[in-house]
């Protein structure tokens, strides 16, 4: 048998296929002291352990079998997959939105290569066309790729390159636009543009995938129809986030740029609207407000474009027994603002007070927000907010602290002025802070009580 046949497979887990004469993507049946199991043999990526075989069951779930455990395996079929992303011509329909795909290297369609680890993205039409074909149902889409990066390796050079490319899109009559982008930093990314990117006439629509293509319970294929659906069809002509709503496949929501956040590390329905309500769900149907105010779709090409943004801004996550020497080393490495996200309504410990005064005395634009994510800072309340404001810490209100760091970038990026700085802060683009929070805008269900598994068993059965 040549190596080919056994892709990532060494040492102990190697021998088990050669004595049973299997082979990767093999269709078999496997016996076990835990059971039978049947599926096809995965690659396993070079860099892992010898102890196990990988196995795809037909449901598109893997599993991982203890070559210890192993009495027996019997090969039922063979047929080797191939990983390449059918292929067609994404067909043009007269009448149909015409929507623009700028991609940053998120993989919202893509298939994995077991072998490797690697993800293999899907991002021409004619790759899209062949992995979603439901999308020519709804808009004529063209794509370009302005660069590949992680979304963690995202940073002003790319947001200002996304800026300035969606004012050229939008001046060449484009109907809606969509950004491929990972998940990680996508709320970075809708802040900044909400503030880069102001009075566009059309949707402009963020989208990833919390799993790949080739997942069963993959979120891609259906999180892009409902971008496609917003961008093309929607009357919301905004910085949005479109991921899913419920963990269902019921309907996705479309969140405010600068009121969004990435909340679980693994569910499909991670991003919230924190602080106020989501602006619309949306389905294949189309697009059904939930909030009455926002800015709508325009037939003219105005927009303004203000790419603007200072590197030298950090984020300060404050804890209990902080020292002096974070604020002191910012100052000394020539930051010129700071965000802290502060406890309570807005407080730090007394120790930190001679750095924040230094800091201040040398023109250090200082923020304050909360960790609690929902709520206002009110740092008149106690004697810690009112003197931190004495010694020169702006309230950021109900500002996210992300957001926060972005704006306070995006306004040093064009004055360092900080009256002007302070004004631009606090003067809402596009309710990054706002009067109040909605009576339903601080919703979190703790599972376990009674009337909220009573109220999850009538909605979800």
């Amino acid at each position: 048998m040549s190596d080919d046949i056994f892709q990532g497979y060494k040492g102990r887990a190697l021998e088990m296929l050669m004595k049973f004469n299997s082979r990767v993507w093999a269709h078999v049946k496997v016996d076990t002291t835990r059971g039978v199991f049947e599926g096809t043999i995965l690659p396993r990526a070079e860099n892992t352990d010898d102890k196990h075989l990988v196995l795809k069951f037909f449901t598109g779930y893997n599993i991982g079998l203890d070559v210890e455990t192993i009495t027996d395996i019997t090969e039922l079929g063979y047929k080797k997959a191939v990983y390449k992303i059918p292929e067609k011509e994404f067909p043009y329909t007269k009448g149909k939105p015409n929507v623009k795909l700028l991609g940053t290297g998120g993989t919202i369609a893509s298939r994995l290569d077991y072998r490797t680890g690697a993800v293999i993205p899907a991002f021409s039409p004619g790759e899209l066309y062949g992995a979603v074909p439901e999308l020519a149902d709804i808009c004529n889409l063209t794509t370009e790729k302005l660069f590949a990066v992680f979304s963690e390796n995202m940073g002003p050079d790319q947001y200002k390159k996304l800026a300035v490319a969606i004012g050229h899109e939008i001046e060449k009559g484009i109907d809606g636009i969509i950004i491929g982008h990972g998940t990680d930093t996508m709320h970075y990314t809708s802040a900044a543009l909400t503030f880069m990117v102001q009075n566009s006439p059309i949707p402009i629509v963020l989208v990833g995938s919390q799993r790949s293509s080739d997942r069963p319970s993959s979120d891609a294929a259906l999180n892009l129809m409902h971008a496609a659906t917003a961008a093309g069809h929607g009357d919301i002509a905004e910085v949005m986030v479109c991921m899913f709503g419920p963990t269902s496949d019921e309907y996705g929501f479309l969140h405010r740029g600068t009121r969004v956040r990435k909340m679980h590390s693994s569910y499909r329905s991670t991003f919230r609207t924190i602080g106020d309500t989501p602006l619309a769900t949306v389905t294949r149907e189309g697009v059904f407000p939930i909030k009455s105010e926002y800015h709508k779709r325009r037939k003219d090409r105005k927009v303004n474009i203000y790419p603007y943004f200072e590197e030298k801004v950090a984020m300060i996550y404050y804890y209990t027994n902080m020292q002096p020497d974070m604020i002191d080393s910012l100052v000394e490495n020539g930051y010129k603002g700071i965000i802290i996200i502060g406890t309570g309504l807005g407080h730090v410990n007394k120790p930190l007070y001679p750095a924040i005064e230094r800091a201040v005395k040398k023109g250090i634009a200082i923020y304050m927000t909360v960790q609690t994510l929902w709520g206002y800072v009110h740092m008149f309340v106690y004697d810690t907010g009112r003197d931190l404001m004495a010694k020169g810490i702006v309230p950021a209100e109900n500002m996210l602290p992300e957001v926060a760091y972005i704006k306070l970038s995006w306004a040093l990026g064009q004055t360092n002025d900080l009256e002007k700085v302070k004004e631009i802060m606090l003067t809402p683009v596009n309710d990054e802070t706002t009067l109040r929070e909605p009576y339903n805008g601080y919703l979190i269900y703790q599972g376990g009580v009674k009337e909220v598994e009573e109220f999850i068993r009538k909605v979800h059965k």
